[in-house]
């Protein structure tokens, strides 16, 4: 037993003196300049239908309300959307 105890103990010292290598991926974006919708020129979570089409005008289309609760669907040049009743619920960059 204390053969085992001292053989782990040596196992797990050689394994904290071993070098630890760090591998790192690198993300590039490509296009990023064209893209003039970031998250601060986007319609946030609550605001109303109103607010959204007096500060970024009336969009591209609207689509009918879908479901219960009824989602509905704005398109601008450079975003979507999506209201649940009349408050923003989420608004997605295109791609």
């Amino acid at each position: 037993m204390v053969r085992l105890t001292l053989l782990a103990s040596i196992a797990v010292m050689a394994l904290a003196a071993a070098p630890v290598t760090v591998i790192a991926d690198s993300l590039i974006v490509d296009n990023l300049s064209q893209s003039t919708a970031s998250v601060d020129t986007r319609p946030n979570r609550g605001m109303s239908m109103t607010t959204v089409e007096s500060r970024w005008g009336v969009p591209l289309s609207k689509h009918n309300a879908i479901g219960d609760p009824p989602i509905t669907r704005w398109e601008y040049p450079y975003f979507i959307v999506y209201f649940e009743y009349t408050n923003v619920i989420h608004a997605v960059q295109k791609n």
